[in-house]
């Protein structure tokens, strides 16, 4: 049995055609769900609506502009510490090379050309330390090992994913 037509129907209140009527009658005395529908309809419409305390409206702004004034300030400190992090890396990284650069320019253009060849054979090594252990770590751990592993850094992903959404999700209420 096709319900939609008479479900959107019932649950629109547009006004209806005289035929529309009569299908959406005959419907109502052989379908059980379209009649709960259509009295939970009925008896949503006859209730009385209740009216908001006094002094709702100014009530619900106030904390709207509380909140709105929460989560500007909550922006304004998180970019400051994002700015302070990264200028703190900026100079951790480049720090020696800027004490370097305050020399002569032979000295710091050596300086220079030593710190990209340090981080060259820096991330060589890192590189090849990695291919090594991506050859011989699969020999030490078992199958099922495996499987517990994955497992285990699968909970842990999703764990985290659910404690950052928890984390970083607006309350909604007033």
């Amino acid at each position: 049995m096709n319900h939609r037509p008479f479900e959107d129907w019932l649950l629109q209140d547009q006004p209806l055609t005289p035929e529309q009527k009569r299908e959406l009658q005959s419907h109502l005395q052989v379908c059980t769900s379209c009649t709960a529908i259509a009295e939970s309809n009925l008896a949503l419409h006859s209730t009385q609506k209740a009216a908001p305390a006094a002094g709702f409206t100014e009530r619900f702004q106030a904390r709207l502009i509380q909140r709105r004034r929460e989560q500007r300030w909550r922006q304004v400190m998180g970019s400051l510490v994002l700015v302070i992090g990264g200028v703190a890396l900026l100079y951790w990284l480049a720090g020696p090379l800027v004490q370097e650069m305050m020399r002569s320019p032979a000295e710091w253009i050596t300086a220079v050309v030593g710190y990209f060849l340090f981080i060259l054979t820096s991330i060589q090594a890192w590189s090849e330390a990695g291919w090594v252990l991506l050859r011989v770590v699969p020999n030490f751990i078992s199958p099922s090992g495996w499987i517990v592993l994955l497992s285990v850094v699968s909970g842990l992903t999703i764990l985290w994913m659910f404690s950052i959404r928890r984390f970083t999700r607006t309350p909604q209420g007033v």
